[in-house]
């Protein structure tokens, strides 16, 4: 039984029954949403605010209230009372406990709602010969998540990597590469040697400015496919490829495609000339942009005076490439606030366009700034903190402290880089994705409170005591809920069947840290119930129930971990 389901169609048919004569009565899905989780327990599981049908039915919420309870249905899973303007329902713990339980295993949540729909993600969008930093975590942690998410709810879900891969930086890159670097030392030195040559060509260009017009020339020489300048090109990003892959294993994730901004060289004459066939380009100081003031936005710049693309022309002609390519029903960027403008542009330039999905298929997922501890990241003030050296020293402290706590522990080494890594996500998708983030070691590696090693740490505890229940030959069996009616089963029980539905608001919010929180409130509630009761003793059928419990517990919070990032080790 899905507790939410079964009252809003008690109500559903009960205010039919009430008010044979209204028009328009919610249907049990609309009400299914309107039912809130009273902030006190004593008030019940569920509550129907009446407030919300004052207007329609013309009397007061208290009166429907009582209305409704009249016209209830009699009914084994719960019982309903009034308080105030509220119709509050009590479930039977014991039968629900034993409904609840039966359904819960590791694809619990899982559903079908998305199947035949297509999601395209564009995140982590890294760029070529630089290294992968700290500022690339959120875009890449977000994306990934909601991939896991969407693909969970049955969505065809389809991860691309837009790079960074285009203007005349790379001119200067294969100019400095030719005048002063080495094949080998480029592919041992990887980015890091890329970085180093591009340093170099500033320098030299201060003495020799000619050496700007020379980086110019060879990126004109990458635009017009002279085969050695693309070669090289091509190699260049191969490197960059394979130093961030490293980085992308260490973090579990993995993209569909990686269609960067080169790959649209092209596809944007479409974009330009059905800009011009619509009569939306217009001339602004030598350049062509299209007017957005009737939408109280700036012009969207389209083509530079010297008749260069820019980074809006790149992805319109993207988004179009991804609608005629994968038919999405959905396209979401996970960029930064800061880009917010850059994309309300260009949307509404695809919607005037004559493409009306754009309106609601094109999604930007914004999400803030991240620091670390106190200081805002910076390249030229040296305050950049590269993500494989960040992972590496998670991984580093989690076995100190691992070494420390449990030195006996099997596989200390593997155990020591899921909580690591598990570390870093946690703290990055912990919080709302659009509040800045501010990274510290003490916090995100702390065994205690609302942390990635404390959520893996309640995991581990459940998959032990399942073990010693195996050992003392007890099996996992909600047969008797009678076991499960105590005020801190009730609470973990609620919480467990709210998981299909937080996996839902999740996606439907572009949310993961929904997910994050909702498994640390479960691992919560699991230590209460855990050190509040003995979970096997002498009456075995309240020790199956409760091993059944804690099975469950297990099973939610590893498929919760795993739809944010995050591995569930099972001996910690």
């Amino acid at each position: 039984m899905n507790a939410k389901q079964h009252i809003a169609q008690l109500v559903e048919q009960a205010l039919a029954a009430a008010f044979p004569e209204a028009q328009g009565l919610p249907a049990a899905a609309e009400i299914e949403g309107f039912l809130e989780v009273p902030p006190d327990r004593a008030m019940g599981d569920f509550a129907f605010p009446c407030f919300r049908l004052s207007k329609a039915l013309r009397k007061g919420p208290p009166m429907i209230a009582q209305a409704v309870l009249s016209a209830l249905c009699a009914d084994e899973w719960t019982r309903a009372e009034v308080a105030g303007g509220y119709l509050n329902f009590f479930l039977n713990q014991e039968k629900y406990a034993v409904s609840l339980l039966g359904q819960i295993d590791e694809n619990f949540g899982r559903s079908s709602d998305g199947e035949g729909k297509t999601v395209c993600l564009d995140y982590s969008s890294i760029n070529i010969a630089k290294r992968f930093h700290i500022g690339h975590l959120s875009t890449t942690m977000i994306g990934h998540s909601l991939k896991r998410i969407y693909e969970y709810l049955g969505w065809r879900a389809i991860g691309i990597n837009h790079l960074g891969d285009w203007g005349t930086q790379f001119g200067k890159m294969i100019c400095a590469y030719k005048r002063w670097g080495d094949r080998e030392e480029v592919e041992k030195g990887g980015v890091d040697a890329m970085t180093a040559l591009y340093v170099r060509f500033h320098q030299e260009a201060e003495k020799d400015p000619a050496l700007e017009d020379e980086g110019r020339a060879w990126f004109k020489k990458i635009e017009d496919g002279d085969p050695e300048a693309v070669e090289i090109f091509n190699w260049f990003k191969a490197v960059t490829l394979k130093d961030a892959e490293r980085v992308y294993d260490k973090l579990g994730v993995h993209f569909d495609y990686y269609t960067g901004e080169s790959f649209y060289n092209d596809k944007m004459g479409r974009v330009i000339d059905e800009l011009t066939e619509k009569g939306l380009l217009t001339e602004s100081d030598g350049a062509k942009v299209v007017d957005l003031s009737e939408d109280n936005m700036p012009p969207c710049l389209i083509l530079k005076r010297d008749g260069a693309t820019l980074y809006a022309t790149r992805d319109i002609a993207a988004a179009l490439y991804r609608k005629d390519t994968f038919n999405f029903d959905k396209c979401l960027y996970v960029v930064a606030y800061q880009q917010d403008l850059h994309f309300r542009q260009w949307f509404r330039v695809v919607e005037k366009m004559g493409y009306e999905w754009a309106k609601d298929q094109l999604v930007h997922v914004a999400f803030g700034m991240v620091s670390f501890e106190g200081e805002s990241l910076s390249t030229r003030k040296g305050h950049v903190i590269y993500l494989d050296e960040l992972l590496d020293r998670a991984v580093e402290k989690a076995l100190a402290i691992i070494e420390q706590k449990s030195p006996n522990l099997e596989n200390k080494e593997e155990v020591a880089r899921q909580v690591g890594i598990g570390a870093v996500i946690y703290a990055d998708l912990s919080n709302n994705r659009i509040k800045d983030i501010d990274f510290w070691w003490d916090r995100a590696l702390n065994f205690d409170g609302e942390t990635g090693p404390y959520v893996q740490y309640t995991h581990a505890r459940c998959c032990s005591l399942l073990r010693k229940a195996a050992d003392a030959g007890i099996a996992p069996d909600a047969g008797d809920g009678s076991a499960l009616a105590d005020e801190e089963a009730r609470a973990l029980l609620a919480l467990l069947g709210r998981f299909p539905e937080v996996v839902k608001e999740a996606a439907d919010k572009y949310e993961p840290s929904m997910i994050t929180r909702y498994v640390t409130q479960l691992a919560g509630a699991y230590n209460k119930y855990y050190y509040e009761h003995r979970i096997l003793d002498e009456d075995a059928a309240a020790s199956a129930a409760r091993v059944r419990m804690t099975q469950a517990v297990r099973d939610v919070i590893r498929r919760g971990l795993y739809l944010v990032g995050i591995e569930a080790p099972e001996r910690m």
